[in-house]
């Protein structure tokens, strides 16, 4: 499977961005599927995760309130709505793929896009 991250950008704190996250094989649905971020310096962080049934929803502790997961398994996509951003959201976003359940570990994540940008500008 092969993921396509996109949606990143320049944005000032209290903003909105969407990213969205294209998977390859339409056959492919029975996919857990998460973002992580990455900044600077930083080790890779979850921000959420998401079954392939749009269940099993989980977000990190700092991104509970303002972001939101989704997924539309007839585009074989999955979203991140991030509201209210503020500078220490910068970072690099990663999208993931997984067999099974959902989960908040890096580790457990097979497939990998190849992240997308997410600047917030104070």
């Amino acid at each position: 499977v092969q993921l396509q991250a996109s949606g990143g950008g320049l944005v000032e704190a209290g903003g909105s961005l969407k990213l969205s996250c294209v998977a390859s094989e339409r056959t492919r649905k029975y996919y857990a599927m998460g973002w992580f971020r990455q900044a600077p310096g930083k080790e890779r962080e979850f921000v959420a995760a998401i079954g392939w049934n749009g269940g099993s929803i989980y977000y990190g502790d700092s991104v509970k309130g303002r972001f939101t997961i989704s997924r539309e398994n007839a585009k074989d996509t999955m979203y991140l709505q991030m509201n209210g951003l503020e500078p220490e959201d910068t970072a690099v976003y990663f999208c993931a793929a997984k067999d099974g359940s959902s989960s908040r570990y890096s580790r457990y994540y097979t497939y990998w896009g190849q992240g997308t940008l997410v600047t917030v500008s104070s």
